[in-house]
């Protein structure tokens, strides 16, 4: 093509630089997708120790087997009717609700931190988490009298969706709060969040005052989450509202990273931030609300994960979120797996491991910041 037919087209696509919006959809290269490889293995290597560890000893061999015979695969390694029943009906479902539990608090960490461009932000500052203790509580404290002729002697069933209703009804009270005709604002949006935090942290206190010593139980052992008592119908609907999230969320990674360079230049762009905040808003109630509802508060997942990732992926969202969403399960297999084998035959709540997992790695990142910023 001679020069003056260039000139007269246009400078041609493969040496136009590249536009805002282009550069944000760019595919990551494929050197950065190694390690999601690796997170894969490393979730796969925890699934059988999860599986296998335990009161009946199974072999990760065994473990192959079983799966492989679910699965209509006849492989030559032999194992137990008890080891088949244990595997399949208790530690399988837990699994597999442990799994989903991480991942979406992982992924809805990494989101909440992109879209409020803080790494301190946490899906609990938008009300979902006390949201879902406070309606927990409404059932623990005053189910025999709300739920009298109605779901009597069903208080398990309606606790998980009394928790649900309430962590998705304070994200949606904090969302209207912050929305005016301008749009919705993201520091109008915290601060709502933590004053319906200390409102549902107020009611949660006098339910709690008004709880007898059975109810206190409960409701301590409750707030400090157990994936304990995971059954097939569980697993089935937090599937559905984490999956949901887990899935879509990713979809917003470009959105994300335009994000980080400020809510204006991401409009400039050409995002529409407006739909893109409120639809992920509503993602991270809905996995969160359901994770919360079905295995109680595990904190720290959300946090320490995409902080994690971060200082080894860097802040690119097409890649965090799906390696958020590879450790955040792989780190709460790991974190069950320590609950219930530590103590055993008891049983540690899981909300206690993963405290002490990420409690001493914030400390970590803080002492690393102060030491990088010289104060």
């Amino acid at each position: 093509m001679s020069e003056a037919r260039v000139l007269r087209r246009g400078v041609p696509a493969a040496t136009r630089p590249p536009q805002p919006r282009e550069a944000a959809d760019r595919r990551p290269g494929r050197h950065l997708l190694w390690p999601l490889l690796g997170l894969t293995l490393l979730l796969g290597l925890v699934t059988l120790l999860a599986l296998g560890q335990g009161a009946v000893a199974i072999a990760p061999l065994q473990v192959l087997a079983i799966l492989g015979d679910g699965l209509g695969l006849s492989l030559p390694w032999s194992y137990e009717a008890n080891q088949q029943a244990v595997l399949m009906g208790i530690r399988a479902p837990r699994m597999v609700l442990g799994m989903l539990v991480g991942a979406a608090l992982a992924v809805s960490g990494a989101a909440m931190q992109g879209l409020f461009r803080n790494p301190l932000a946490d899906p609990a500052l938008i009300g979902v988490s006390s949201g879902a203790v406070l309606g927990a509580v409404l059932v623990i404290v005053l189910g025999d009298v709300l739920l009298q002729g109605v779901l009597e002697d069903s208080v398990m069933v309606a606790l998980p969706l009394a928790a649900f209703a309430g962590g998705l009804g304070a994200t949606l009270l904090v969302y209207r709060l912050a929305s005016g005709n301008s749009g919705t604002d993201v520091a109008t949006l915290l601060l709502a969040g933590i004053a319906i935090n200390a409102v549902a942290g107020a009611a949660t206190g006098l339910l709690t005052y008004l709880a007898d010593d059975a109810q206190l139980r409960t409701l301590t052992f409750w707030s400090m989450g157990s994936l304990g008592g995971a059954t097939w119908d569980q697993v089935a609907l937090v599937a559905v509202a984490c999956l949901i999230a887990i899935l879509a969320i990713p979809a917003f990674a470009p959105a994300l990273n335009a994000v980080l360079l400020g809510e204006a230049e991401a409009g400039h762009i050409g995002f529409p931030l407006e739909r893109i905040k409120t639809v992920l808003i509503l993602l991270v109630a809905l996995a969160v609300g359901g994770a919360v509802a079905f295995a109680g508060l595990i904190g720290f997942v959300g946090l320490v994960v995409p902080h994690l990732l971060r200082l080894w992926f860097g802040p690119d969202h097409r890649l965090l979120l799906p390696a958020c969403a590879l450790l955040g399960a792989a780190l709460l297999l790991l974190a069950d797996l320590l609950a219930r084998t530590l103590v055993a035959p008891a049983e540690l709540p899981i909300g206690i491991i993963t405290a002490l997992l990420g409690g001493p790695f914030f400390l970590w990142l803080l002492l690393r910041y102060r030491n990088r910023s010289g104060l």
